[in-house]
């Protein structure tokens, strides 16, 4: 049988040959590590021809990698009125291309709090959000945007925040980072078997069973302090306790796809895909 999950990198792997280069070059890299997924890292902005996209699309396609896109981290849902045009057309742009490039994923960083209380942001946030989606529907493209778990109590993105704009609006679902909630709360908790049963217990209660079969998510060791989030790390120089999450995601029948972004890209998705096999018991086909 597959494996419940499907491992690779945001970005291209270190490793990846000059030639072929580029998102083709990274795909077909992806494969050849023995690896099955990838993000589609345009976090800076999104600049890609159709032609591209096509070409994108058919490699990944050829190999079987399954992709995602990481939009441009410049998105807020809840800009002011003046700035959220600008977001929107980041986010919209990055689903438009996306899917022609065959991507069935996007993900985005969702946004600031500016200090204000979550569920008056949610207001903002959510009407806004359905907007898109209901746009893209409109004109035939199905991807799921993926609001990402955040790693600083500042930034809208807490677990509750994703459950609840994906608990209002279909065709939204969460990108869980793992090491975000770890870093989040800024005291090394969320990192033990019983708070990611938590997790998994809240995940499932609001979207259903079949979410969990269908996750999205984000895995790296990670440095933190009081305020949460400071840098990605290997996993192996990180406190987060890979085994516990694991174990979790074993015991939850958990399935889906979980992207590295540690410092070593490539390396840390195979010894989390190596981790991932000796502790479900699972092998590939």
């Amino acid at each position: 049988m597959a494996l419940s999950f499907r491992f690779g990198t945001v970005g291209a792997p270190i490793s990846r040959p000059k030639k072929p280069g580029g998102s083709i070059g990274a795909v077909i890299h992806i494969r050849a590590l023995g690896l099955d997924a990838f993000e589609l890292g345009w976090v800076r902005s999104v600049r890609v021809s159709e032609k591209t996209c096509a070409a994108i699309k058919a490699a990944a396609v050829e190999h079987d990698v399954w992709l995602s896109v990481h939009a441009p981290y410049f998105i807020n849902l809840n800009a002011n009125d003046e700035e959220w045009p600008k977001s929107r057309k980041r986010l919209m742009d990055a689903a438009h291309y996306g899917w022609l490039a065959g991507a069935t994923e996007i993900i985005f960083h969702p946004g600031s709090y500016f200090g204000r209380p979550p569920e008056e942001v949610l207001k903002v946030a959510i009407p806004r959000l359905a907007g898109c989606v209901e746009e893209l529907r409109a004109s035939g493209n199905p991807v799921t945007l993926r609001p990402e778990t955040m790693g600083k109590a500042a930034m809208l993105g807490s677990l509750e925040d994703t459950l609840k704009m994906s608990q209002e609006i279909e065709g939204v679902q969460p990108c869980v980072d793992f090491a975000h909630l770890h870093a989040r709360p800024g005291n090394g908790s969320m990192n033990s078997y019983d708070e990611w049963a938590q997790v998994l217990e809240s995940y499932g209660n609001a979207l259903g069973e079949a979410a969990l079969k269908n996750m999205s998510a984000h895995l790296s060791g990670i440095e933190y302090g009081p305020k949460g989030e400071r840098e990605h790390l290997p996993l192996s120089e990180s406190d987060f306790d890979l085994d516990a999450l694991f174990e979790a995601l074993r015991d939850f029948g958990c399935a889906g796809r979980i992207l590295i972004e540690s410092p070593i890209l490539e390396e840390d998705a195979l010894l989390a895909k190596q981790r991932w096999m000796e502790i479900s018991g699972e092998r590939e086909a």
